[in-house]
């Protein structure tokens, strides 16, 4: 396919509220900047409680006319916006590169895996089926619809802005919704005003998405509370999605909600692994993206038997990973987002060392690039492997046996993502089901997210799930309908 030259978005540092660009009205400013080199892509005023309302406003008034669209016209704006995406593909990949930090490897891989995102969705306005009852009542017919939500509002994280703000936006706009959405402040552009601008280039109607660039401390609890949404679609931590829960349930509006959370996922080695595959998965799962992605391999659970080998075989990959300038098509390791986050990793990484792990790999950070940390015998209760570090850093844990393996990788408050090396597909399985998490893996690595499949965790690590029929169930409503000729013979 021909890729045509288009040029590049001009970003104003404005609000997408109804079709147009507006400037926000909170007294904040957004000094947005570049994780590796510092400079500044963007300054911008923050949105308000009045934007915001204005955005709710807009959707609410667009959403009717959209979910009676025909669904032949929104599977075509869709398609559209799919080839946007296409051929802004290298416009799209540097801005993830600049913004949050993403090496050209993932970058590329977030791009991809957002195109292919829409694609699968393009057909959801034709999956959306009803059902006949057979009903108790004579005479009577019973119907159920599957309804619009109506509108969403989706809180969408830094790591993985443009796919997991997409993961949620085009599904509820493909099923007949509009939205409203709130990307994070470390990524307002790939998250939320580039998604702006491709929607607007795909040409879909005014309000069906709207985009507010806000402070949470100054919007966050009224995106939430407020009377328009329906649903509230939250992804990020597990803290600040206890709260969401708690405003969309236990607030004046009581709404729907998904929460994706945070994860402690293992990857769990048994003793007839390919030690060697093994290896390689944690390492790819751990320092893909420098460890800041929900489902990363955030510990390894090995068997005594195969340990030392394996341990050796993961330092040795590790010294070898590139470190450094992210847009570098062979760096493995760039910036963390941002000062604060660094930070917590120092400490974690000095408490590590001030208990006296075995350190397999590790460095000096310069600037915001740490170089990736592997501890090796870690105890399972040390805050490296019983706490998501979401960062570099790769505890090493001994099993006495399977059954140990097994309880080690249920212990805690997370069940998101799982995986398990054996070269027995029925103790792979076997094993894999007795995992509580939303998803488990065998013989690869835990962070997996494909159109088609259920992505979503247990415990602690969020509610619902997303992709396929699973996401047309969670972004439509059942609306039970009966119909009755004539009159009932009631008792009085």
């Amino acid at each position: 396919m021909t890729i045509l030259q288009t040029a590049p978005y001009s970003l104003s540092g404005r609000q997408y509220i109804n079709g147009a660009w507006t400037s926000g009205h909170s007294q904040r400013t957004l000094d947005n900047r570049d994780p590796f080199t510092g400079e500044q892509l963007l300054a911008m005023p923050l949105a308000s409680v009045d934007d915001l309302n204005d955005a709710y406003a807009a959707a609410q008034r667009a959403q009717q006319d959209w979910a009676a669209t025909a669904p032949a016209q929104k599977t075509e704006l869709l398609n559209k916006l799919a080839r946007v995406i296409e051929q802004r593909a290298e416009e799209i990949t540097t801005w993830l590169i600049k913004e949050s930090g993403s090496t050209r490897i993932k970058a590329g891989f977030e791009c991809n895996a957002t195109l292919n995102l829409v694609r699968e969705c393009a057909a959801m306005p034709f999956q959306v089926e009803g059902r006949i009852l057979t009903s108790h009542k004579p005479g009577e017919q019973s119907f159920v619809f599957r309804e619009p939500l109506g509108v969403v509002g989706v809180v969408s994280p830094w790591n993985f802005p443009l796919y997991l703000s997409m993961r949620s936006v085009i599904p509820a706009i493909a099923l007949g919704n509009a939205v409203v959405l709130k990307p994070a402040s470390d990524t307002a552009v790939t998250g939320g005003l580039l998604i702006a601008h491709l929607f607007e280039e795909a040409g879909f109607p005014a309000g069906v998405l709207n985009v507010v660039v806000g402070a949470g401390s100054e919007i966050g609890d009224a995106f939430v509370a407020h009377q328009v949404p329906s649903f509230i679609s939250f992804t990020g931590s597990t803290d600040v999605g206890r709260n969401v829960g708690r405003i969309a349930t236990g607030g004046q509006y009581i709404k729907r909600v998904a929460l994706e959370l945070g994860g402690n996922s293992p990857l769990i080695v048994l003793d007839d692994a390919d030690i060697e595959v093994a290896a390689h998965a944690a390492v790819v799962g751990r320092f893909l993206h420098q460890g800041q992605i929900c489902m990363s391999v955030n510990r390894v659970i090995v068997d005594r038997k195969v340990y030392p080998q394996f341990a050796a075989l993961v330092a040795e990959r590790v010294s070898k990973l590139k470190v450094g300038d992210p847009n570098l098509a062979d760096t493995v390791i760039g910036p963390v987002i941002n000062q604060a986050q660094l930070d917590g990793l120092l400490r974690k990484i000095d408490n590590a060392q001030g208990a006296g792990l075995k350190q397999l790999a590790g460095g000096q950070a310069a600037g915001l690039v740490l170089p990736p940390h592997v501890f090796g015998d870690v105890p399972a209760d040390q805050e490296l492997a019983a706490e998501e570090t979401f960062g570099p850093l790769l505890p090493l844990v001994v099993a006495q046996d399977e059954q140990h393996a097994l309880a080690l990788a249920n212990a805690g408050d997370y069940g998101l993502s799982s995986a398990v090396f054996t070269q027995d597909m029925a103790r792979g399985l076997a094993f894999a089901r007795k995992i509580v998490a939303g998803m488990t893996h065998i013989n690869d690595i835990t962070v997996d997210d494909q159109p088609n499949a259920p992505f979503g965790g247990e415990k602690n690590s969020g509610l619902g799930r997303f992709n396929g029929h699973y996401a047309l169930d969670e972004f439509t409503r059942a609306h039970w309908v009966t119909w009755q000729a004539g009159g009932h013979h009631y008792p009085f």
